[in-house]
């Protein structure tokens, strides 16, 4: 557990460094080390919710420069049976052991994150899953309020779009779309 925690600092870390190639005030960064991102599956047989609450992120205010890095076994779900399935058959995590998106706000310079409001924004940038990266956009709620950035998402993956094959056996259970939504709190970067 220990080394668990030791490699998802330096994930964390190297996010900080690639999402800032550009010099950047401690002003304009934001990040969240525990965001939540969970994903949802509906079929007549089945619901198959998973929440992940160790999602490292970052965002430059400035820039719009945004980061996510995730690990996939950080996805708990209610059924321990579906989590191993989820980790050794569908996205192999020891292969695949996280996903990340790494982008950017589109038109930054409309919106003024350092005061208190709320910005319907539109980030765009590429996602890495299972080994493939794709080029996406989406629309998110920026929220500023008292020195923090809420941020919320929610849009579609298709796990074909990643190479991630169902079973046959099981293709009736999983959602051939599965719904992912963000909710992360960020905090202003401070140096130490």
């Amino acid at each position: 557990m220990k080394n668990h925690h030791i490699i998802y600092a330096i994930f964390f870390i190297s996010i900080i460094l690639s999402a800032n190639q550009q010099t950047a005030t401690a002003q304009e960064k934001y990040v969240s080390k525990n965001g939540h991102i969970w994903f949802y599956s509906q079929t007549p047989l089945e619901t198959i919710e998973a929440h992940n609450n160790q999602v490292a992120t970052i965002i430059n205010i400035k820039t719009g420069a945004i980061a996510f890095d995730l690990l996939m076994k950080s996805f708990k779900f209610k059924k321990a049976l579906m989590e191993e399935h989820f980790n050794e058959n569908y996205v192999h995590s020891e292969t695949y052991p996280k996903c990340t998106f790494s982008g950017k706000i589109v038109d930054i310079n409309n919106f003024n994150l350092t005061k208190n409001g709320k910005y319907k924004v539109e980030v765009e940038g590429d996602l890495t899953m299972h080994g493939v990266t794709k080029k996406i956009k989406q629309t998110g709620t920026l929220e500023v309020k008292d020195d923090k950035i809420y941020a919320t998402s929610k849009f579609d993956v298709k796990p074909e779009d990643y190479n991630i094959e169902i079973p046959k056996l099981v293709r009736d259970k999983i959602a051939s779309t599965i719904e992912v939504n963000v909710d992360i709190v960020y905090q202003l970067f401070e140096k130490r």
